[in-house]
C-alpha cells in the first residue's frame, strides 16, 4: 500500500473527524499511565514506535502513527515529563541519588523478584536496591523528587512512591534483564512499557477470562491424561500450564502484526499438550496413540512426544498457519531445525524482515544452559545467511534438570538464560504462578521482536509437578522440593481463587468450567481454540510431486552444447569495473577455454556449470559452508573479490534477468546448528538445491546428532522427505587423521530403507550430472557426497564438455582404458573416488595389463546390477578386490562387502572378493608423510600385483 492511499484511508477512517479530540486525549493518557485507556486501544499504542527516542519509520499505517507520536511529543517535550526547576543544591544532590537507585532497580531488580512459585529459591538482598546504600534516609521518603527519568506518568514524585514504583516494576512477579543491551533506543523501549504499567497492565474481563479457560484446558488434558493412562510416559506439563495460555496469546498477537505462519520447537515435556489445545490435534487421534497405533504408514514412527503437527488458526490479523516441528530426544537440537524452516518459509513469502513467518523455540531450563548448541543458534541469528527477524524463546523452567537441582552443578551462571546475553537479547523472567504477569511478558516479547527483529527470551519459571516422567519418583533425589509440590496448589486453583475473590467467577464457575473441557475430551471433540476447519491451503508447502517416488540411478540430466556454452559464457562475465586478483583472473581465462571447448573442464567449473544451468531451468540453489564462497581448497570462486576495494560479485546472481535466487554464503565456524539450519531449509522448500559444505569432512563429527536423528532416520521416524546435499571433503593425502576421512562407514552403517544416497564422484562430469540429477528428478532424499580435495586440480581428474552436455550420472564406471583387453584380465579391481587415479598410475607405470578397474560412484543405493555390467566383460577373471584408502575397520568395506560378494558370485561363483587397504586401526589417518606413503604404495600394489610375487 502506497502512503498516499494511507494517507486517503486515514482522511475517511473512524479515527479523523469528530473522533480526533477523543482520540488525542485518549493516547495522552496512554502516554501518562497506560492502564487507564481500554484494554483493547492499550494494546495498538503499545504497537507504536517509542514516543521518546528513536521513531521508526518503516511501520505500516505510518500517517496513523505519526500522528500519535506528534501529538505526544508536542505535549511533553519529546518526553513524558519535564525537567523540574533548579532548587538547592543538597536536594539536586540527592536528586542525583534518586536518579541512581533508578538506574539500579533496572540492573538489578531482577534479583530480588519474586520468580520461584514454591518459594525455595534463596538469594541475598542486594544492596544496591536499599535507598540508604545510595544515601537517601527515612528522613527523604517524603520528600518530592524529579522523576523525568522514569516512564511513571508522572514528573515528580515523593520518595517511598518512586521506590514502590520501581519494587513493583522491577521486583515482582517479573525479572526484567536489558541493561546488557547496547541499544539505548531499545533499553528505553522496555523501561517504558514496564514502568508506565508497573509490570501490571489491567487485563478485561474478557480476556481474564480466555486466560482461565486456557489455564482450565492445560490443566484438565493433564489430569485426563493420567487417570485413563496413569503410569504411562507422558511428559507432562503439570507445575508449568501457565505455557498454553503464554503460547495463545503470543499465537494471536503475531497474527495481529500480519504473520501468516508460525513454527514451534520444543523438546518433550508438555508436548502432548501443546498439541491438543494449542495446535489442535484431535484429542482421539492422540489417545489411539497411546493404545499404540501408528499413523505412519511405512517407518518406524516415534513415540507420540516427538510427533509434529500442523494446523490453521485465525487471529484477528487474519489466518496463520501453526507447524510444531518433529524432534528427537536430543531436546536443543530441534531449535536450529525450526529456524531454518521459518528462513525457507520467508524466503518462499519474499518475506526478508521476518514479518510473515516468525520463528518460536519452547525449551527445557537445563538443556538451555547445558547444550552448546543453543549457544551456536544464537550466535547465528543476526548473520545474512540465517537471520530471520528473531526468534521468541520461552524457557519451561522446572528448576531442575533430570535429577540435577544444585545450582553448583546445574551451570555456572546465575540463570540458565545467560547464554542468551551474548546477542543482547532481552530476558524476561516471570513467576508462572502469576498467569497475567506471563501474559505480559509474553505481549513484551513479541512486540519487542516485531519493532527490533532480535531474538528475545521468556524464561517461565514454574516447577514439575512429577518425576521426570510420569514412572519415575523424585523424592528420591529432590526430597525438599518435592515435599514442597505436594502440597502446592495448582496455578489454575491460585488464579481461579482470585478471579472468585474479586468477583469475575462464582466457585460453580471454576467446576462448570472443568466439566465441560473433559466432556469434550471425552467426546473426542477439538479443544482448541480459533482453530481452522476449513484450511487456507495456500499456506501449506506442496510435497504432493515428491511422495512415494522411484529410486532409479538413470535420470537424463542432459542439455544441448550449445545452450551449455552459452551458459558458461554468460556465467564468465565480468563487469570491466570490476579488478580481481591476478590468479583468480587466470581462472576466469581457463574457464573461457573451457566452455570454448579449447580445454578440458576441470572439478571447480563442472560444478558451477551445474548451478549455472539449473538456474537456468528456473532451479533455486543455496550453498552454505564454512570457505564456500572461494572453495576450502580454492577451486570454486562463486564470489569474486574486487581487488581495489574489497566489493564482492556472484556471477550466478547476474545470470539473466529475473533468475531463481541464488544464495552462497561462508557460514560462521559451527557444524552442529549450521547442519541443522539446513536440514531445515531442505525441508521445507524442496524446489531448491540446498548445500552444506563441510571445510574437512571429518568436520562433520560436530553435527552428528544431527546426521544421526535428522538426516539419515527423518523419513522413517516422521515421514519427513529432505533432498539436502552434504559435501564432505574426503581422500587420503598425507594430511593427518582429522583431514583425510569424511568417515564414509559411519553413512554406510545407517544406509537402510533407501534412506540416503552416498555418491563417491571421481570425474567433474558425474558431480555435474549427480547435482542436477539431485533436484530435477523428484525424489528427495539426503545426498552424502565424499567430494575430492587432490581431484580439483589432478590432470586426470577432468571432462570434455560433451561430457557435460550429453550423458548423465554414472553409479558404476567401467574400464575405460582401451588397452585393457578383456580376454587377459585376470583380476578385477573394485574401488572408489581418488584412490582409482593412484591405481591407474600405477598399472601404467608398471605397464600391468592383465588388471581391469572398475569404479562404484554411488555406494547406496547400491548399484548392482550396473556393476554386474560393468564385471560382465572379463570373462576370464580369476579373482575381485576391494581397494579403498581407509583403514580395512573403516571405509566401505565392511557395510558394502555383501553387496559386491552377491555381484561377484553371480558373475563366476569361483571367484573371491579380496580386500586391498590399509590395516585396521584406531585414528583414521597416518599423521607422518612417510608413514602416510608408504602405506600407500603398500595398498596399491596389494590391489594390481596378480598372481602375487
Amino acid at each position: 500500500m502506497t502512503e498516499r492511499t494511507m494517507e486517503q484511508q486515514w482522511a475517511l477512517s473512524h479515527l479523523a473527524g469528530g473522533n480526533h479530540k477523543y482520540l488525542e486525549e485518549l493516547f495522552e493518557t496512554y502516554l501518562q499511565d497506560p492502564n487507564a485507556v481500554p484494554e483493547e486501544w492499550r494494546h495498538e499504542f503499545d504497537k507504536l514506535p517509542s514516543v521518546n527516542d528513536q521513531v521508526r519509520t518503516d511501520t505500516p499505517h505510518k500517517p496513523i502513527r505519526d500522528h500519535f507520536l506528534l501529538l505526544g511529543k508536542s505535549r511533553t517535550g519529546g518526553r513524558v515529563g519535564t525537567v523540574a526547576p533548579s532548587i538547592t543544591s543538597e536536594h539536586e544532590r540527592k536528586q542525583v541519588l534518586v536518579h541512581q537507585l533508578g538506574t539500579a532497580y533496572r540492573f538489578r531488580g531482577h534479583q530480588e523478584a519474586d520468580l520461584d512459585p514454591l518459594g525455595l529459591l534463596e538469594r541475598p538482598l542486594v544492596p544496591d536496591l536499599d535507598p540508604r546504600f545510595h544515601g537517601l534516609t527515612e528522613a527523604d521518603e517524603d520528600t518530592v523528587f524529579n522523576c523525568s527519568n522514569l516512564y511513571i506518568g508522572k514528573e515528580e514524585a515523593p520518595l517511598k512512591e518512586i521506590v514502590q514504583a520501581l519494587r513493583d516494576t522491577y521486583c515482582g512477579s517479573i525479572g526484567a534483564e536489558f541493561t546488557h543491551i547496547v541499544d539505548t533506543t531499545e533499553r528505553r523501549w522496555i523501561e517504558q512499557r514496564m514502568e508506565s504499567v508497573r509490570s501490571k497492565p489491567k487485563l478485561s474481563q474478557d480476556a481474564r477470562l480466555h486466560l482461565f479457560e486456557r489455564l482450565t484446558a492445560a490443566e484438565g488434558l493433564e489430569k485426563y491424561l493420567g487417570s485413563k493412562y496413569p503410569g504411562t510416559k507422558r511428559f507432562g506439563l503439570e507445575g508449568g500450564e501457565t505455557l498454553i495460555p503464554a503460547i495463545d496469546e503470543l499465537i494471536q498477537r503475531c497474527g495481529s502484526y500480519g504473520a501468516r505462519e508460525i513454527v514451534i520447537g520444543m523438546a518433550h515435556r508438555g508436548r502432548l499438550n501443546m498439541l491438543v489445545n494449542i495446535l489442535g490435534k484431535s484429542p482421539r487421534d492422540l489417545f489411539d496413540e497411546f493404545e499404540g497405533k501408528s499413523f505412519l504408514e511405512m517407518g518406524s514412527g516415534d513415540v507420540k512426544y516427538h510427533q509434529g503437527f500442523s494446523s490453521n488458526v485465525m487471529t484477528t490479523g487474519g489466518e496463520v498457519h501453526l507447524a510444531l516441528a518433529f524432534n528427537p530426544s536430543h531436546l536443543e537440537i530441534a531449535a536450529p531445525v525450526v529456524v531454518g524452516s521459518v528462513r525457507a518459509r520467508q524466503d518462499r513469502r519474499d518475506d526478508p524482515g521476518g514479518s510473515l513467518v516468525v520463528p518460536v523455540n519452547i525449551h527445557g531450563d537445563a538443556a538451555f544452559a547445558g547444550q552448546g548448541v543453543v549457544m551456536e543458534t544464537f550466535q547465528m541469528s543476526q548473520t545474512r545467511a540465517f537471520r530471520t527477524g528473531g526468534t521468541i524463546h520461552l524457557i519451561i523452567n522446572n528448576q531442575v534438570g533430570f535429577t540435577t537441582s544444585r545450582r553448583e552443578d546445574m551451570r555456572s551462571t546465575e540463570y540458565c538464560t545467560d547464554v542468551a546475553k551474548m546477542v543482547q537479547a532481552p530476558i524476561f523472567h516471570v513467576n508462572g504462578d502469576d498467569p497475567e504477569a506471563v501474559i505480559f511478558v509474553t505481549q513484551l516479547a513479541v512486540d519487542y521482536r516485531n519493532t527490533f527483529r532480535k531474538d528475545v527470551v521468556i524464561d517461565l519459571v514454574c516447577y514439575r509437578r512429577r518425576g521426570h516422567n510420569e514412572a519415575d519418583e523424585p523424592a528420591m533425589t529432590q526430597p525438599v522440593m518435592y515435599s514442597k509440590i505436594r502440597s502446592q496448589p495448582s496455578s489454575l486453583a491460585l488464579y481461579s481463587q482470585q478471579l472468585v475473590n474479586e468477583g469475575v467467577l462464582e466457585d460453580s464457575d471454576v467446576k462448570t468450567f472443568a466439566d465441560n473441557y473433559r466432556d469434550a475430551l471425552d467426546n473426542g471433540e477439538h479443544v482448541a481454540k480459533a482453530l481452522v476447519k476449513e484450511p487456507n491451503k495456500s499456506l501449506f508447502v506442496d510435497w504432493a510431486p515428491y511422495l512415494n517416488q522411484p529410486v532409479e540411478d538413470y535420470y537424463d540430466t542432459s542439455i544441448e552444447l550449445k545452450e551449455l556454452q552459452q551458459i558458461g559464457r554468460d556465467m564468465n562475465v565480468i563487469p570491466e569495473s570490476f579488478p580481481v586478483q591476478k590468479q583468480v583472473q587466470k581462472i576466469i581465462s581457463d574457464r573461457d577455454k573451457m566452455t570454448a571447448g579449447a580445454t578440458p573442464i576441470n572439478w571447480g567449473y563442472g560444478e558451477t556449470l551445474a548451478y549455472a544451468t539449473l538456474l537456468k531451468e528456473g532451479v533455486p540453489v543455496r550453498l552454505v559452508g564454512q570457505d564456500s564462497g572461494r572453495g576450502t581448497f580454492a577451486h570454486r570462486h562463486a564470489v569474486l573479490h574486487n581487488s581495489k576495494d574489497g566489493t564482492q560479485y556472484v556471477p550466478l546472481q547476474n545470470l539473466y534477468e529475473g533468475q531463481p535466487v541464488f544464495e552462497v554464503y561462508d557460514s560462521f565456524l559451527s557444524e552442529e546448528a549450521v547442519l541443522a539450519f539446513e536440514y531445515g531449509y531442505a525441508t521445507t522448500k524442496p524446489d531448491t538445491l540446498v548445500i552444506w559444505e563441510a571445510q574437512f569432512g571429518d568436520f562433520a563429527n560436530g553435527a552428528q546428532v544431527v546426521i544421526d536423528q535428522f538426516i539419515t532416520s527423518g523419513e522413517h521416524k516422521w515421514g519427513r522427505l529432505c533432498g539436502l546435499v552434504m559435501l564432505l571433503p574426503h581422500g587420503y593425502e598425507g594430511q593427518g587423521p582429522e583431514h583425510s576421512s569424511a568417515r564414509l562407514e559411519r553413512f554406510l552403517q545407517m544406509c537402510a530403507e533407501q534412506n540416503i544416497q552416498v555418491c563417491v564422484p571421481t570425474t567433474p562430469a558425474q558431480v555435474y550430472h549427480m547435482l542436477r540429477r539431485q533436484v530435477l528428478r523428484n525424489l528427495r532424499k539426503p545426498l552424502v557426497v565424499m567430494s575430492p580435495k587432490s581431484l580439483l586440480r589432478h590432470k586426470a581428474a577432468v571432462s570434455d564438455l560433451e561430457a557435460l552436455a550429453e550423458g548423465h550420472f554414472h553409479t558404476v564406471i567401467g574400464e575405460t582404458d582401451s588397452s585393457i583387453k578383456p580376454e587377459d584380465v585376470q583380476r578385477v579391481v573394485f574401488c572408489s573416488g581418488k584412490v582409482y587415479y593412484d591405481l591407474v598410475e600405477y598399472r601404467r607405470s608398471e605397464n600391468i595389463t592383465n588388471v581391469a578397474i572398475i569404479r562404484i560412484e554411488q555406494l547406496y543405493p547400491f548399484p548392482e546390477e550396473a556393476l554386474q555390467k560393468a564385471l560382465a566383460p572379463f570373462r576370464n577373471c580369476e579373482d575381485v578386490v576391494w581397494c579403498q584408502e581407509e583403514p580395512m575397520n573403516q571405509g566401505a568395506w565392511y557395510s558394502s562387502q555383501h553387496h559386491m560378494r552377491y555381484v561377484v558370485s553371480r558373475h563366476n561363483p569361483d571367484n573371491y572378493l579380496g580386500f586391498a587397504g590399509r590395516e585396521a586401526s584406531a585414528a583414521p589417518a597416518a599423521g607422518y608423510m612417510k608413514l602416510h606413503l608408504e602405506q600407500q604404495k603398500r595398498l596399491i600394489e596389494d590391489a594390481l600385483i596378480y598372481p602375487k610375487k
